[in-house]
């Protein structure tokens, strides 16, 4: 009786597996869950004993499914979307109004993954969205104007943070560089952490640059540098296709990374908030899980 319980593994521990058989990697698989790095392979250590087999192997290109791996991945998915089946029988129905302050570099991904999702799947409650700037959103909590927020900045001093990107110099492809020529330069045009970050950057190593276009919207800096005018900083996960990623091998230095922390207002509906807070959190996982993927490939 003892071995046959053994080889029943815990729906927690398949969570883990999916993850990473998803994320190809333990650290983002780890991000997605909210779990470290250790924990996550922990978990995996669990499972493969009490199943007795080996699920991953190690290589190059990240963590791959071995044949038993393969052979668990389907049950895997049955077993976890039939627990939420049952859960949903039982759920309390969300109803009410939130209101959520997204930085605009996820203007375009957090939307699409988090809120419209959670908008079919919660259709009581009402979602009010204020994308921008998020140097603001600690105040317009405080003073209860929006309910959950995302702030981003290079060290957030409140909230709960959950994740750590890279930034990046990034140009189009087409775009050619004069080692000898000031840097032409698409920069944020308001007042937060971003729009100083490109001209100091540059600045302290001693290398020349020239501001050729300003706007105050992530969304035109982007379309800047497809259309080739300008270098310009993005976050990691933003980064497109059409674009080249600036090194030190090419005199640009390294940037601080992004930190992005969820704030709760005091005065926020609980249910609601935590809600809208854990699709946010998974939500931002996988964002940044499928950014390194685009760009590991």
């Amino acid at each position: 009786m003892k071995n046959y319980e053994r080889l029943i593994p815990q729906s927690d521990l398949l969570r883990t597996f999916l993850s990473v058989a998803e994320n190809e990697n333990v650290t983002r698989a780890g991000e997605a869950l909210g779990r470290t790095q250790s924990a996550v392979s922990v978990q995996i250590r669990r499972l493969e004993d009490a199943l007795c087999v080996t699920l991953f192997e190690r290589q190059a290109r990240g963590m791959v499914l071995t044949s038993e791996g393969q052979k668990l991945l389907p049950a895997a998915h049955r077993v976890i979307t039939e627990l939420q089946e049952i859960g949903t029988l039982f759920e309390t129905r969300l109803s009410g109004r939130i209101r959520v302050g997204l930085p605009d570099d996820y203007s375009d991904t957090v939307l699409e993954h988090t809120l419209v999702e959670f908008a079919k799947s919660h259709s009581g409650v009402e979602i009010i969205t204020q994308s921008g700037c998020s140097s603001g959103f600690p105040e317009l909590v405080r003073r209860n104007e929006l309910d959950v927020a995302v702030w981003s900045g290079p060290d957030p001093t409140t909230g709960d943070i959950v994740s750590s990107e890279g930034n990046s110099w990034v140009l189009s492809k087409t775009l050619d560089l004069d080692s000898d020529a000031p840097v032409p330069l698409a920069v944020l045009d308001r007042n937060c952490w971003w729009s100083d970050l490109p001209q100091g950057a540059l600045s302290r190593v001693g290398r020349k640059w020239k501001v050729v276009y300003s706007s105050p919207s992530f969304a035109s800096l982007k379309t800047a540098v497809a259309a080739g005018l300008a270098v310009s900083v993005l976050p990691t996960s933003a980064v497109t296709p059409s674009m080249r990623q600036l090194t030190k091998k090419d005199g640009f230095p390294r940037l601080p990374d992004s930190k992005r922390s969820i704030i709760i207002a005091e005065q926020a509906p609980e249910d609601l908030a935590l809600a809208m807070a854990a699709a946010l959190r998974k939500a931002i996982g996988q964002i940044q899980s499928g950014g390194r993927r685009r760009h590991r490939s």
